[in-house]
């Protein structure tokens, strides 16, 4: 039997239900936006040979929405890292921000607008920022 990376066969199991598309704060926002007659494809990769995949875009006007989770990208407001198996999960959220950052330059490079969210931010003024983008405003509270 092939050991296990989790710390604990309970952790093991957090993190296999844990999902990487289609949560629940992106199905909310998701929501609000069409319920406003705002259409988009979701799980997209907004430049295809690039392995990155948007959560929400909006292909006509070049528009990448990634909604992030506190504890996978590091929130400074709720991520608190994580004790048992820290040389586990020290680099691997490290890299996950670097990657983000990565995914961010090349997106602009390409010229698209890129929107990052967090998870716990209400999802109807995610929307509105969203919204307010699409429509050419200014966002309110955009990273």
């Amino acid at each position: 039997m092939v050991e296990s990376w989790a710390s604990s066969e309970q952790a093991r199991l957090t993190m296999v239900a844990n999902r990487s598309k289609n949560t629940a704060p992106e199905r909310a926002v998701r929501s609000i936006l069409h319920a406003r007659g705002l259409r988009y494809r979701t799980h997209l990769r907004p430049i295809p040979s690039i392995r990155r995949t948007a959560d929400i875009v909006f292909t006509r006007r070049k528009i990448a929405v990634f909604i992030d989770g506190c504890f996978w990208h590091a929130c400074p407001e709720h991520f608190i890292a994580p004790r048992s198996n820290a040389d586990y999960w020290g680099p691997k959220i490290a890299g996950n921000r670097l990657r983000d950052r990565d995914t961010d330059e090349a997106l602009r490079s390409a010229g698209w607008t890129v929107l990052r969210f967090w998870e716990h931010e209400p999802p109807a003024f995610v929307a509105d920022d969203i919204e307010k983008i699409v429509y050419g405003g200014q966002p309110s509270r955009v990273r």
